[in-house]
């Protein structure tokens, strides 16, 4: 899995066949600066895009391989023990409102330098029933954290952040909520060079900015109801500076972006989990002490804790449920929820390239 956020590859070894999948080995591999800055220009219209994207997807393909490799490495486990490798690809474009996503990564070429065969492109068969092709992952969710007696919400925060709704005796619902680390990350990014607000202690040191959190939330798309998602399309530094006068304090930006990402996550709870009981974060967010605080005051009849205390490595979620979706693409069973991406029915998702 590599994500929104661009900081890297979470590469998972995991075991199917017991009641839960079995995580037996994880490897993170970083994404060098000019491979993010790469990816970064092609989320924009550019001469040569075309060309620019394939050679691109060549290299993560690359990367993706090394990090396969290392993966193997720390266990006693080659290639042909391997039934399929899960490769959500790296997203350059989602406009369902056009038909589309776009992910990229050479999925024939990582077959090809593996010898494993690969699964990839899991969204776009969602989107062709009608769906917005994400997220993906609450139908993970209900298979593995579901419980039969109390009201769960699972809340991912990466580059985007999104949840999934597990009442105990009602259907799984999910959705896109908004910005999750993104706009956080790329503002620390360029006035501090650090690539994320380690446990947000630089929000910490300003304050939220009243009127430009009401412009931020004044965005259409935290109005719509779901199913929805979104992406880098929408939420960039354009869309950061098209609401700032210019002479805010960095800190206290920083400070408003990370009140932005609680609330738009508390208000989608708000909205659509009424009952919920106990809430659990997963994704790069989870680590940031000022957020995780927020969320808990902002939703004081919950409990907020991250989906470790349940066993599960919040870091590696994703990745984990990325090798599940490909066993269902390899069992010819269905793996997108229409309540959750809007398709017309269920569908296989991904497409194969075998070994």
């Amino acid at each position: 899995m590599s994500g929104t956020s661009l900081d890297g590859i979470d590469a998972v070894l995991v075991a199917f066949g017991q009641p839960h999948p079995v995580l037996i080995s994880r490897y993170y591999l970083p994404y060098h600066d000019t491979l993010k800055q790469a990816v970064l220009d092609l989320h924009q219209p550019s001469l040569n895009e075309l060309h620019q994207t394939q050679l691109v997807g060549n290299q993560l393909a690359q990367l993706y391989t090394q990090a396969v490799n290392a993966l193997l490495a720390q266990t006693n486990y080659t290639a042909e023990h391997i039934m399929a490798i899960g490769c959500h690809g790296q997203t350059i474009r989602h406009c369902p409102e056009h038909g589309y996503t776009l992910q990229i990564g050479n999925a024939a070429l990582l077959a090809e330098l593996t010898g494993i065969t690969v699964v990839s492109d899991f969204r776009s068969r969602d989107i062709a029933a009608g769906g917005q092709g994400a997220p993906l992952v609450p139908a993970f969710h209900d298979k593995l954290l579901h419980h039969p007696e109390r009201h769960r919400v699972i809340v991912n925060i990466g580059g985007i952040s999104n949840l999934t709704n597990l009442p105990p005796h009602g259907s799984t619902s999910g959705f896109d909520c908004g910005p999750g680390n993104i706009m956080m990350d790329a503002w620390c990014m360029q006035h501090l060079n650090k690539p994320f607000d380690a446990n947000g202690d630089w929000a910490k040191s300003g304050k939220a900015l009243p009127e430009l959190l009401e412009k931020m939330l004044s965005e259409p798309f935290f109005a719509l109801v779901p199913p929805k998602s979104s992406g880098r399309d929408l939420f960039n530094m354009a869309w950061l500076q098209s609401k700032l006068k210019g002479d805010e304090p960095p800190e206290d930006v920083q400070a408003t972006l990370t009140e932005l990402t609680a609330q738009t996550i508390a208000l989608s709870i708000n909205a659509q989990c009424n009952g919920v009981e106990d809430i659990y974060l997963c994704g790069g967010g989870a680590h940031n002490l000022v957020l995780r605080t927020r969320l808990a005051g902002l939703l004081p009849e919950c409990s907020v804790q991250t989906t470790d205390i349940l066993g599960v490595d919040g870091d590696y979620l994703e990745a984990i449920a990325f090798a599940w979706l490909s066993q269902q693409t390899l069992l010819g069973q269905t793996a997108n929820l229409p309540l959750v991406t809007g398709a017309r029915h269920p569908c296989i998702l991904g497409a194969i390239y075998s070994a």
